[in-house]
C-alpha cells in the first residue's frame, strides 16, 4: 500500500496522497505517554514506539549514493557469481550514471513507469540506480510472470518502457526464452519501430541478453540492446540536478502477497531508503561485511533488505545466481567469505539439508558468517536453532514487515535475547509506531499479551495503492488524531518490552468448534520431529466443529513419518485439539515470488484431495 505521488505516480489513491509527511513521520512530544516504550518504561498496553534516533534520512537514494560513492567508492558494492562480474561502489556509480542518459535518450523522464523483469545480476542493480537518479519509478516485475501478467502489470500502470532479460531463469527449471512473450506484446519485433496495440502506453523494450548465445537478439530491431543503451549514455557523467525531493514516489511492487490478487504499492526515496539505513544498522553491517543475498531483487526482500541495507553501510552484496539455487548459494558464502545469509525459511531449509546429506560439505567455509536476516514467513524454532548450529548464524536477525510498509516495521537485534529472536518478530525500528488492535473494532487498542490485529505508522508506510482508492482505504486508516495507519491483516501480541510476535494472519487462523487455532503452534511442534523437513497447517471443513487442521507435510529425504505417529506426536506435546485431523504428504509448496507459502492455494489443494478421497484421516 502507497500514497503520495510526483508528477508521474497521479493515479495513486487520492485520499492516501493527502496524508502529510508529519502524520507519516509520527512526531511525538517528549513527554513520557502512557502505553508506549521509552527506555526502560514498560507497556501497560499493545502500543509501542521505536526509537526516534538516528534521525530520518532526508534524502533521496541518488542523494545518498553519491555520499557513499564519496566515502567508500573503492569498495566492492556488488558480486555477481553466476555473472564472473564485481563492480566497485565508483564503477556502479558511472555504469549507472551511463544508463540514465541512455535511458533518457530513448525517452525515459521523471515520473515515468519503467517496468524491469530481470533476475539477479549486475544489470538490475545498475538499472535501479539509473531509474532513481532519473526519478522515473521502477516496476520490479517477478521474472516468471507470463504473457498475460506482464500484459495486465503494464496497462495497469500505464508503463512507457520495459527492460527484460532475453531469457528468464527460474529455480529447478530450464531457462525460458522470453521472445514469444515478447511478440505477444509486440507482433512485429523485426519492425523499424516499436508499436503495441495491447500496450498502447508503452514507447520503447530494452532487452538484457542472458542467454549466453542461446538467443539471438539482433534481428529484433522494435527493441534496444542494454549494451547499445549504456554505449549511448556516454561515459558515466553525473546527471544534471532532476528536481527529485525525498517524499516522491520511486517505486511500485506488486504485492506477491498470500492471496490471489496482487496490488500495485507506491513507496517513496524516504520510504525504502530509510528502511534499508535500519535494517542495516540492526543489523550492525559495516563495509567490511558481505551479504549473500538469494532472495529476489524484484521483491522487497532483496531490494531494499538487501541491496539498501549493503548500500547504506558500503557493504557488498553477493548474487550466487539469478534465481534460487541452495548450492550456489552456499558455494557463494564459502567463495566470498560472506558475514552474512539472507532467505526465507524454505531458503534456509533447502540449504540445511544439502549440508545434512553431504552433498555440499559442511566442514569448513562458514566461519566467518555471523549475521544475516531470516523473513518471509514465520520462522520455526528448531530452524532457528539448526542454523546457529549449522551455519554459525549465531547473530541471525528476524524480520517483519509487507510490502506495503517499505518493508520492514520489526525486527530483532543480532544480541536480543535468544528467546526472543526465537519468540518474536523484535521491537519496533526506528521512527516506526505500531499497535495492536481488535480486528472487530479498530479503534480499541488491546492490552500487552492480548492477540489482535497490527497495525503499522510511520515514514515508511505505501502511499496507496496505485490506481485503487478503494483497497488503499480499506487498509489505511486514519484514527481519531489524524494519524494514518496501515491495518497489515496479521494477528500479533505485543510484551511489555515491546516486542512484538506474530501468531499468524487473521484470515489463517482455524476456528474449530469456537475455538481458534493458531496453525504456527501446529509447524512449529511437527517441525521438530526428524523426519520433517517443512510443514504447513491449515484450516479445512468439517461438519461437526467448521474448520479441522489439515497438515501439509514435506519429509527429508529418505525418512517418512505414518499419519498416525504425526498425530501422535502433537498429541503429545500439544493438547488434543491441536491434532491434525488430515495428513497430506507433498513434494513442494504453493509459493509467492519470495517464498512464502500460498496458505489459500493449499487449502484448495485439500479440499480437492478431499473430494477425491485422498486423505490420511
Amino acid at each position: 500500500m502507497l500514497r503520495l505521488a510526483p508528477s508521474g505516480a497521479r493515479a495513486c489513491s487520492a485520499a492516501a496522497a493527502r496524508v502529510t509527511l508529519s502524520s507519516l513521520h509520527g512526531h511525538w512530544s517528549p513527554i513520557r505517554a502512557a502505553g508506549y516504550a521509552f527506555g526502560r518504561t514498560l507497556l501497560t498496553e499493545a502500543r509501542s514506539k521505536g526509537p526516534l534516533h538516528p534521525p530520518l534520512l532526508e534524502q533521496t537514494v541518488g542523494e545518498n549514493f553519491n555520499s557513499i560513492v564519496e566515502e567508500h567508492g573503492d569498495r566492492i558494492a556488488i558480486i555477481s557469481r553466476h555473472q564472473r562480474s564485481r563492480l566497485t561502489y565508483e564503477e556502479l556509480d558511472r555504469a549507472s550514471n551511463a544508463l540514465a542518459r541512455g535511458l533518457a535518450n530513448v525517452g525515459v523522464s521523471k515520473g515515468d513507469r519503467v517496468a524491469v523483469s530481470l533476475g539477479n545480476n549486475v544489470e538490475y542493480v545498475t538499472v535501479t540506480y539509473a531509474l532513481f537518479k532519473l526519478g522515473a519509478i521502477l516496476v520490479p516485475l517477478n521474472p516468471a510472470f507470463n504473457a498475460a501478467q506482464v500484459l495486465s502489470a503494464l496497462n495497469h500502470l500505464s508503463a512507457s518502457h520495459l527492460l527484460i532479460g532475453a531469457e528468464t531463469n527460474l529455480p529447478r527449471k530450464e531457462p525460458r526464452s522470453n521472445i514469444p512473450l515478447l511478440r505477444h506484446l509486440v507482433p512485429n519485433l523485426e519492425g523499424s519501430h516499436l508499436e503495441s496495440e495491447i500496450v498502447p502506453s508503452l514507447h520503447s523494450v530494452t532487452i538484457v541478453n542472458n542467454s549466453d548465445s542461446r538467443i539471438d537478439t539482433r534481428a529484433l530491431r522494435s527493441v534496444t540492446a542494454y549494451e547499445d543503451v549504456v554505449e549511448d549514455g556516454g561515459e558515466g557523467r553525473p546527471l544534471a540536478n532532476q528536481g527529485l525531493r525525498p517524499n516522491e514516489v520511486i517505486n511500485i511492487q506488486f504485492t506477491s502477497g498470500t492471496t490471489s490478487m496482487p496490488k500495485a504499492a507506491c513507496l517513496a526515496h524516504l520510504s525504502i531508503l530509510n528502511n534499508g539505513k535500519s535494517i542495516g544498522d540492526r543489523m550492525q553491517l559495516t563495509p567490511a561485511d558481505v551479504v549473500c543475498c538469494p532472495p529476489p531483487l524484484f521483491h522487497c526482500f532483496g531490494s531494499v533488505l538487501g541491496l539498501m541495507a549493503t548500500a547504506t553501510h558500503g557493504s557488498a552484496i553477493v548474487f550466487p545466481s539469478e534465481a534460487f539455487n541452495p548450492v550456489d548459494a552456499l558455494h557463494s558464502v564459502r567463495d566470498y567469505s560472506c558475514t552474512a545469509l539472507y532467505g526465507v525459511p524454505t531458503m534456509f531449509v533447502a540449504e540445511l539439508e544439502l549440508l545434512a546429506t553431504g552433498a555440499v560439505p559442511s566442514d569448513s567455509g562458514f566461519e566467518r558468517l555471523r549475521t544475516g536476516i531470516a523473513a518471509g514467513s514465520s520462522v520455526p524454532a528448531e530452524l532457528m536453532r539448526k542454523l546457529h548450529r549449522t551455519l554459525n548464524l549465531t547473530e541471525l536477525t528476524i524480520c517483519y514487515g509487507m510490502t506495503e510498509t517499505s518493508p520492514v516495521s520489526a525486527m530483532t537485534t543480532t544480541d536480543d535475547p535468544i528467546e526472543k529472536r526465537i519468540d518474536t518478530v523484535g521491537r519496533l525500528l526506528p521512527h516506526v509506531e505500531a499497535k495492536v488492535v481488535d480486528p472487530h473494532n479498530s479503534t480499541k487498542v488491546l492490552k500487552v499479551g492480548e492477540k489482535g490485529e497490527l497495525a503499522v505508522s510511520g515514514y515508511l508506510c505505501m502511499r496507496g495503492y496505485w490506481g485503487d482508492e478503494q483497497k488503499t482505504a480499506e487498509v489505511l486508516k486514519a484514527d481519531d488524531e489524524g494519524k494514518v495507519w496501515m491495518h497489515t491483516g496479521d494477528e500479533a501480541e505485543m510484551d511489555n518490552e515491546g516486542y512484538v510476535k506474530i501468531t499468524g494472519r487473521i484470515k489463517d487462523l482455524i476456528i474449530k468448534g469456537g475455538e481458534n487455532i493458531h496453525p504456527l503452534e501446529i509447524e512449529n511442534c511437527l517441525f521438530a520431529h526428524d523426519a520433517v523437513a517443512q510443514v504447513s497447517v491449515v484450516g479445512l471443513p468439517d461438519e461437526r466443529y467448521g474448520e479441522v487442521p489439515g497438515a501439509f507435510i514435506i519429509t527429508h529425504e529418505g525418512l517418512s513419518i505414518p499419519a498416525d505417529e504425526v498425530k501422535d506426536w502433537v498429541r503429545t506435546k500439544l493438547s488434543h485439539h491441536l491434532v491434525p485431523k488430515y495428513v497430506f504428504y507433498v513434494a513442494d509448496y504453493p509459493k509467492t515470488a519470495s517464498g512464502k507459502i500460498q496458505k489459500f492455494k493449499l487449502k484448495e489443494l485439500g479440499l480437492r484431495l478431499l473430494q477425491e478421497g485422498k486423505n490420511s484421516p
